[in-house]
């Protein structure tokens, strides 16, 4: 099986505030577009518990300063990042639509429509 490359499952404790298990990646740098790698410039990453549910979004510094926010941000407000960067989300998660798939269930195409309206 591989490995889900937008899914990260800790092996040991994470930094952030949460009791959270794993991350999925919901936005990055492509670094290389022919080969999908990454670059972690700009990054959204969701944490969640070991039983799946949402505990917040860590951001990149450089998402921090465009928004002046903290690097770990809550259910509560983390609506507003995410639909303030919902089209880079879905283009992001677009490249990905296995994995995207493998996790939520649904196409990203698909999914991000709800999601986007949820955070808007």
């Amino acid at each position: 099986m591989n490995q889900n490359q937008l899914v990260r499952v800790y092996q040991r404790k994470s930094k952030s505030p949460w009791d959270d298990a794993s991350t999925f990646l919901l936005l990055a740098d492509i670094a290389n577009e022919e080969t999908l790698e990454l670059s972690f410039g700009r990054y959204i990453y969701q944490h969640r518990d070991a039983g799946g549910r949402i505990l917040g979004i860590s951001v990149s510094r450089t998402i921090q300063q465009d928004l002046e926010c903290e690097q770990y941000i809550g259910v509560d407000k983390m609506r507003s990042v995410l639909a303030h960067y919902s089209e880079e989300i879905t283009e992001f998660c677009e490249k990905f639509p296995d994995e995207f798939e493998s996790v939520f269930g649904l196409p990203p195409e698909l999914y991000l429509i709800v999601a986007a309206a949820h955070w808007s």
